[in-house]
Parts: C-alpha cells; structure tokens; sequence
C-alpha cells in the first residue's frame, strides 16, 4: 500500500515544490494538499495519513496545534514541520512537542527527502546505508553492539560508523536534531578529506586526529577509524572541559574495537597513510651547461671573402674553404657538395656580371 503524505502550506508554490521533489525519489506515494490547519484536519479525517508535512504559520491553527489534532485521531502520524523562524525556543519547542524534523526555509531538499523516507521507513536513496558483500551478519551485529555499548557507556545521544563517502555503515541512536543529517554527514566527510591530506603531509604513518565541536544543541566529536572510515559521537556535555580528555580516549578505544571488526568485515583499509612520493625538480641549465655559439660578425665574413679572393676554386679547394667555414662558426651549408649561383651572389662570390 502506497504511503500516504499531507502537504500543508498556504502558498502554493512551496506546495508545488514538495509535490515534484517527492516524485523524483521513485517510491509510490500517495500526496494529498491542503492549503490551511482547517482544511488539513478535514482531509486527515477523509483518509489515513502517515506522515504530516505542514508549514509552523499557518493562517489560523499553526503547525503545532494541527499536529496535536491529527495525532488524537492517528497517534501513529509522522510529522515534519517547516518553518522560516530561526529562533533556537521555537526549534525546541517544536521538537520536543514531537515532530520528526523541522526544516528552516528555503528548505534543503535532499536532507527533506531523506527525512521523508526514514520517518516512512522506506528504502533510503538518498544516502542509503553502507552495504559490502563481504560482510556477514554476525560481524555486522558486533559493530551496531560495540557502538550500541558505548553509546550507553559515555551517555550519549548517538554513535554513527561512516564511510569515506558519508553513507552510514552502523548506527546507535539518533541526533538531537536530524533534520540535516544528510548536509552534516556531507560536512564531516569534507573534514575527513582535509584530515587525510594533512597527514600526508606531516607523514603520519597512521591517523591519529580528532575534531571537537562543542556546545550548541549537541557536542559532536568526529574521529576517523582508518582511510576508508570515521566515527562520530553526538551528544550534550561531552566536549566540557572536565570531560573532553576522557571522551576522546574513551573514543580512540573504541575505534580500536571496531577497526578489528572491521577487519573481519573485510572492508577495512588497513595500509598505512600513502604519502606521494615527491616529484624530482627539473635540473636547472646555468650558463655552464649551455654550449652558446658566438655568431659570424660582418667583418669576419669578409674577411673569409678576402682570402677567397676572385679566383677560380678548384672542387677541393672549395670544399676545404666550406670545411674551414663550417667548423669556424658551427654551421654547414645545406649541401655541401652544391652551391646556387644565387647563393654564391648574394655571398660575394660572384658578380652580377659573372
């Protein structure tokens, strides 16, 4: 049975938006409007609905009053609310009255969608999960325990295993707010790029950094595991000052246990960093290692010319005289057993009257 999606918004465009983005993810959805909170609730009484996607400012009720009203008839309802206001209270009040997302406008359709699908629970196409072959279930099982244990342990909110192309391998929980995951998942990996450039530059033989991002709704600290993958950590409190140390070593430990699982998994890289190796610079030529030929000087010339004189050259004589010439300035004449009358005009040799 398709799924069942009301848009709610009073400009049309946005509606419009919605609709077109929601067709372009190739599940078989059923998409019903409304243009008002009153309107809505008519329509959610027509039909089931599965997930609720309404604007916060709506002309009458707002977003969260008909959120509470759809979910007295259909507890079970998903919603995803839109808003333009940027006010930290009123994101919180709005995720704690228990919307799955809240996106700011204009609305980042990507992360929209992937909200879509995971509040339905359908198949992820946006960033689906990490898959290999290789794996089996048992080996996948202890790295969603290993993450799962220590989320408990530290107290935190989520614990994700990701790869180098931000999809999720393994997962313990859910961020405070995971609206964006998809534009956040994107950010970390461009840090993990930058991670690994840096450490071929200093020539680590393994990686060994981290990234704290403290305070916010949530502390996050981003670690990689190997080349191919990284941890993160979500959470309130844990990058204060009284804590951070202990997080962090309490993290480089569990990347330890998961790089073993990984192994088994076979999908791990476990080479050292590459370091390029440097390109050798191009010798330099100085002065001494250019051979520079001095060229003929007018004077010089005629002076070949003179001692030519007027008279007659026997063959010999005129290959011996080219020779000299030749190995004076380095340069043979185009062919050395001929030479052009026009050549030997313009030479001297000969006159126009010759």
């Amino acid at each position: 049975m398709a799924a069942s999606i009301l848009l709610v918004d009073d400009q049309r465009d946005i509606l419009r938006l919605l609709r077109s983005a929601l067709n372009t993810i190739g599940h078989e959805l059923d998409i019903s409007e409304a243009p008002s909170g009153e309107e809505a609730l008519l329509e959610s009484s027509r039909r089931r609905v599965d997930l609720l996607v309404s604007d916060f400012l709506l002309p009458g009720m707002n977003g969260i009053e008909l959120m509470h009203k759809i979910r007295a008839r259909n507890p079970e309802v998903k919603v995803i609310l839109i808003t333009g206001m940027t006010d930290r209270k009123v994101r919180d009040q709005i995720l704690n009255a228990g919307a799955f997302a809240i996106f700011d406008k204009p609305i980042s359709l990507a992360d929209f969608l992937d909200s879509v699908e995971r509040s339905l629970g359908l198949v992820r196409t946006i960033f689906p999960p990490e898959s290999t072959d290789k794996s089996s279930p048992s080996s996948q099982s202890r790295v969603s325990d290993l993450l799962a244990n220590f989320r408990q342990d530290v107290g935190a909110q989520a614990v994700f295993l990701i790869s180098d192309r931000a999809r999720v391998l393994a997962r313990a929980g859910e961020l405070y707010d995971s609206s964006m995951e998809v534009s956040l998942l994107s950010a970390l990996m461009a840090i993990f790029s930058a991670g690994l450039k840096v450490s071929k530059f200093i020539h680590q033989e393994q990686l060994e950094n981290y990234h704290v991002f403290s305070s916010g709704e949530q502390d996050l600290l981003f670690i990689p595991v190997n080349s191919m993958y990284a941890l993160l950590l979500a959470g309130k409190g844990l990058s204060s000052r009284e804590r951070v140390v202990e997080t962090v070593m309490s993290m480089l430990s569990l990347r330890d246990e998961v790089d073993k699982s990984l192994k088994h998994l076979g999908v791990s890289d476990h080479s050292p960093v590459e370091v390029e190796a440097p390109v050798p610079p191009k010798p330099v030529e100085t002065k001494e290692s250019l051979k520079y030929v001095e060229p003929p000087t007018v004077t010089e010339f005629e002076n070949l010319f003179k001692q030519a004189g007027r008279k007659k050259m026997k063959t010999g004589e005129l290959d011996e005289f080219w020779g000299q010439a030749a190995e004076k300035h380095g340069k043979a004449p185009a062919s050395p057993d001929v030479i052009s009358y026009d050549q030997a005009r313009q030479l001297g040799l000969m006159t126009d009257d010759e």
